[in-house]
């Protein structure tokens, strides 16, 4: 962390530069972390951000994870503490879901966190009790 005034930034290590210290960014850089320190995903299949078009709409992910092919693998949607984990956050994860094509989704908000795999028979998404593997 960093404080310039009154003012915190967070170091991004990925984009490898200070960022405003917002509720999200900070479920965003904890899961930056996670992935890279505890669950051995190299850097460079995380990209933060990553643009997309929905519906003609300009779009951001939150955080996007590739498998070693550069197929996107995992989306994770990350939201404040406060805020829920709803039908709209999920929604709004499921409309960048349908460019990305992912088989897992994450929803967080730091506090709760809710793993999805796309079941492929049943074409649907259903919960998972962990972490989708390492692809």
């Amino acid at each position: 962390l960093q404080r310039v005034d009154d003012k915190y930034f967070i170091f991004d290590s990925l984009r490898k530069k200070y960022l405003a210290l917002t509720p999200e960014e900070w479920v965003r850089q904890h899961w930056v972390n996670f992935l890279i320190e505890h669950q051995g995903y190299p850097k460079g299949l995380i990209s933060l951000e990553k643009g997309l078009k929905y519906n003609q709409l300009q779009k951001r992910t939150d955080l996007v994870v590739f498998d070693r092919v550069g197929n996107p693998y995992l989306l994770i949607e990350c939201k404040a503490p406060e805020v829920e984990l709803n039908q709209k956050v999920l929604q709004q994860a499921m409309s960048y879901r349908s460019t990305l094509l992912t088989p897992y989704v994450i929803l967080s908000n730091g506090l709760r966190h809710l793993s999805l795999e796309f079941e492929k028979n049943q074409k649907k998404f259903i919960p998972i009790p962990n972490f989708p593997p390492i692809p």
